[in-house]
């Protein structure tokens, strides 16, 4: 059975108790910019906050470790505010590699953009390194036209460095890498009983596919913004260790709740 370590209270502090290396997988998404309300506690999230919370998150993760930052920014002033990019660039100050920019698409996105800009209707995924990671691919199934164990091959194209295209061939039967824009349904990733209790929570299965792609089972995954525990739920079902970190009392004893009941 996994290990389950739930703290309520200020990560700040309760990251200091982790030790040095012992984490294979984040998955979180703090509160950014304040672009909600979390029972009243609007400011949460100063520079000097994210920059403790990132460094503290390189010193607690393996090498071969994974950091997924799940983040948005919020509008002021007819600009957005690039925080995110000012994370993600702390991040490789700190030593992390800047894996991958991810993109979580929202199928049905709420109509939230204002007159003069379109609706936004996506999330940044940053996926931070401590040296290489391990990789276990979410694959689809293509299939040629007749629909049978044919292979077709078309010509492909790759660019150099110098701007030139080369052709290659390409497969397109067998199992294929997705590529890293995930899309989701918004609002039914998350059981019903659960989904509507906090304001910012993503879908479990977007969880469920980071913590299958850079994890292993027995590995630790940690969520120090736990919030209803999303990340602590889809980690249990997938047999890892997790150790979730909530400030708010309320969230706290959601996730509490809804993870005892997947042990």
């Amino acid at each position: 059975m996994p290990k389950i370590d739930l703290r309520h209270g200020d990560c700040l502090k309760m990251l200091k108790d982790i030790p040095d290396g012992s984490i294979e997988l984040t998955v979180t998404s703090p509160p950014y910019d304040n672009l909600r309300s979390y029972n009243g506690n609007n400011d949460l999230w100063s520079e000097h906050v994210w920059k403790t919370v990132i460094k503290n998150l390189f010193r607690v993760t393996k090498d071969g470790g994974v950091v997924v930052w799940i983040v948005a920014d919020a509008t002021i002033k007819g600009s957005e505010t690039g925080t995110s990019f000012k994370q993600a660039l702390w991040a490789r100050e700190c030593g992390f590699n800047l894996h991958d920019t991810m993109i979580y698409q929202k199928d049905n996105p709420p109509p939230v953009g204002g007159n003069n800009r379109y609706y936004q209707a996506f999330e940044y995924m940053f996926v931070w390194s401590k040296k290489s990671p391990i990789l276990n691919p979410i694959k689809r199934t293509r299939r040629n036209k007749y629909n049978d164990k044919r292979t077709e091959r078309i010509k492909g194209f790759t660019r150099n460095k110098d701007g030139v295209f080369s052709k290659k061939k390409v497969s397109l039967i067998g199992n294929v890498k997705i590529n890293n824009v995930w899309k989701y349904i918004v609002g039914g990733g998350n059981s019903v009983e659960y989904g509507t209790q906090h304001p910012a929570g993503f879908p479990e299965k977007l969880a469920n596919d980071h913590i299958i792609s850079w994890s292993n089972e027995g590995d630790t995954v940690l969520d120090p913004f736990m919030g209803s525990g999303t990340t602590g739920k889809m980690a249990i079902l997938n047999n890892r260790n997790f150790i979730g970190i909530e400030l708010d009392e309320e969230y706290f004893k959601i996730a509490e709740k809804r993870i005892n009941e997947n042990l």
